[in-house]
């Protein structure tokens, strides 16, 4: 059961309460008692025990299967510096990078670690992460291109999303093809187009190929949101 969900700024839930405290000796302090010996103990406080799980904040999560490429991405469009290496579950922790434009706004882009089919049931790194999804505003479903039917891995990605909370895989995200420089890669990338529905972003965050155009479009995705919010606070409300 949850108990408290603080996911704005400034809220707080008090769990528990402490004791009435006690007396000390400067309590009892008199002029005929100028060196008091005497204290009173104070009361017990309340006691529970809570299970704290801590989600991630970021406007963007990065989806992806092992070895997608999300870390390199991270890298090439932000300042933060995950580790990268040619083999699974190389990201163990949630990394967030700041992605900086010349107007000054700033977007947090989350990396989760890889996630596999399964993960719903706790397979892999499982539901320890899959939690940091539902504090982001958008989700970029990372994709490497170089492998045979990467659209099944979008599949495979939205159905595990859907499994650990329906909806989550329907909130506003967009879809990057990664690793847009190796072989196969561009004979890919047209059956990808005609199996999904959705606008696909190829690029290379090896070589930093078309890694612009996926600027520009977070940016589109960030913009949406802050309209979308204002909206919904100017929203009259219902008596």
């Amino acid at each position: 059961m949850v108990v408290a969900d603080l996911n704005q700024p400034g809220e707080e839930y008090i769990a528990v309460y402490g004791g009435v405290g006690g007396k000390g000796n400067r309590f009892f302090l008199a002029n005929d008692n100028r060196a008091p010996t005497t204290v009173t103990s104070g009361e017990l406080g309340q006691e529970r025990f809570l299970h704290l799980e801590l989600k991630t904040v970021g406007h963007a999560g990065m989806i992806g299967f092992p070895n997608a490429g999300k870390s390199s991405l991270l890298r090439a469009i932000s300042r933060a510096k995950p580790a990268v290496a040619p083999y699974p579950f190389t990201t163990l922790n949630p990394h967030v990078g700041i992605v900086h434009y010349e107007d000054y706004e700033q977007i947090a882009v989350v990396d989760i670690p890889g996630i596999i089919k399964g993960a719903h049931e706790d397979r892999g790194l499982g539901l320890a992460f899959l939690r940091h999804i539902e504090r982001c505003c958008f989700l970029l479903f990372v994709l490497d291109l170089s492998v045979a039917e990467p659209w099944a891995h979008l599949e495979a990605l939205k159905h595990e999303l859907e499994q650990y909370k329906v909806g989550l895989s329907k909130i506003p995200h967009a879809i990057v093809a990664n690793k847009f420089d190796l072989l196969g890669s561009k004979n890919n990338l047209p059956l990808l187009k005609e199996q999904v529905k959705q606008r696909v972003i190829p690029l290379s965050a090896l070589t930093g190929e078309n890694v612009e155009e996926l600027l520009v479009h977070l940016r589109e995705l960030y913009d949406d949101y802050l309209k979308t919010e204002k909206e919904q606070v100017r929203k009259p409300m219902k008596w």
